[in-house]
């Protein structure tokens, strides 16, 4: 043991030579290092993800340290139902806030729901692999290098010992071989050095046996180690296909949220043409004027000169006004004598039709809008092209 620490304090202080692993092993090393580190932060991160509260991470990690259960815990999707719910019966669940609460309430308990599911899919077939992985098979790579560095030290300490041996065996050597004075009574430096030899072969022969006995152990623990390693690309199939599924129940989820949106929209859609068109009604029964005083303004209406009007038709957002497309031809109209802008293409933009303009990122074009035109369309002009570019692939200049 005290080999073992003196051949690492030397090896820190830069006073002993220390045995280098081949290429190959280091980049093995460095890769499984990697992995580790990431797999940890991906997995706190999915944690945050799954969980934003703190204090219910700490308290689930708790629980399974504990080898216990977690407790259900209602999400905030589902609390946000039950609290709608009850506010629609004290309002009245027949009155048009009470039933617009109540089919809220009950898209967001299918949101909290369906919440649920994905952390638990996501906990079982993603967050458990990666976990599993740190505590499992991570445990063991880094169990197996501690003992690997401990083969390596015991073999580098060996390493110096035979060096010193072999050192002081050549210097009794050296000494053994002068001329002895045999005029002395007794020849006591040549007795000496030639006891002194033979015991420093001795070590020699026992520093070699030594040595040969731990590179074998460091031999054998470095191709466990490099097995281990080498596991790292299973390791990463795995969790690929982990990822797969955490990627699709994730999708799952987000369609399950939209669907569950669009019906409610739908819902409160009809329920509000429902309710205001009966308060239009309600309110042109009540405060519509006698026949007779409605014979000023239109008397009056009559001496006023007519002015042309533009049918509005309701638009939805990136596609064209079809009473704009029918009255304008934007290879047909002309710009206005004022009101026209510089923009710069912020992206590339293929046009769709022959009325379109198509787009290249960063070139300079004139812009300048008509009447009737969808507000999230412009008619451009480049040289003698013209057409009509969407307003979010610009950036309109002064």
């Amino acid at each position: 043991m005290a080999t073992f620490f003196l051949q690492f304090t030397e090896e820190k202080l830069g006073q002993a030579e220390k045995t280098e692993l081949d290429a190959h092993f280091e980049s093995l090393l460095a890769r499984a290092d990697c992995t580790k580190n990431w797999t940890e932060k991906i997995l706190r991160q999915t944690e945050v993800l799954l969980q934003p509260n703190p204090s219910a991470r700490v308290e689930e990690f708790l629980y399974e340290k504990l080898d216990r259960k977690v407790p259900s815990r209602v999400t905030n999707g589902e609390l946000l139902a039950q609290y709608m719910t009850e506010a629609a019966n004290d309002f009245g669940p027949g009155t048009p806030y009470g039933k617009t609460l109540i089919k809220v309430g009950e898209t967001q308990r299918r949101l909290g729901a369906a919440e649920r599911d994905f952390i638990h899919s996501a906990s079982i077939n993603f967050l458990t692999p990666l976990r599993n992985f740190l505590e499992g098979d991570w445990r063991t790579i880094s169990k197996e290098r501690r003992i690997l560095q401990n083969r390596r030290l015991d073999l580098d300490a060996c390493k110096a010992r035979l060096k010193k041996a072999k050192a002081a065996e050549a210097k009794a050597a050296c000494e053994g071989d002068a001329v002895p004075d045999f005029q002395e009574t007794r020849p006591r430096n040549y007795v000496l050095s030639a006891s002194a030899s033979a015991l420093w072969s001795d070590e020699v022969e026992k520093a070699e046996h030594e040595l040969r006995l731990t590179q074998t152990e460091f031999d054998r623990q470095a191709e466990v180690t490099r097995l281990l390693l080498e596991g790292i690309s299973s390791t990463h199939v795995n969790h690929l296909r982990c990822l797969h599924e955490f990627v699709e129940s994730q999708t799952n989820y987000y369609a399950q949220c939209y669907q569950y949106m669009l019906d409610l929209q739908k819902q409160l859609g009809s329920a509000k043409g429902e309710i205001f068109s009966g308060t239009f009604v309600g309110n042109a029964e009540s405060t519509s004027p006698p026949p007779a005083a409605t014979s000023p303004p239109a008397v009056a209406a009559a001496t006023l000169p007519a002015v042309p009007t533009i049918p509005v038709v309701p638009t939805i957002v990136g596609v064209p006004n079809t009473v704009a497309e029918s009255v304008l031809n934007p290879n047909e109209v002309k710009p206005p004598a004022s009101g026209t802008r510089k923009a710069r293409v912020l992206y590339d933009y293929e046009a769709a039709d022959s009325t379109e303009l198509a787009l290249l990122a960063d070139e300079m074009i004139t812009v300048y809008s008509l009447p009737g035109m969808d507000p999230d369309w412009l008619i451009g002009e480049r040289g003698n092209q013209k057409g009509k570019v969407p307003v979010t692939y610009l950036e309109l200049l002064s």
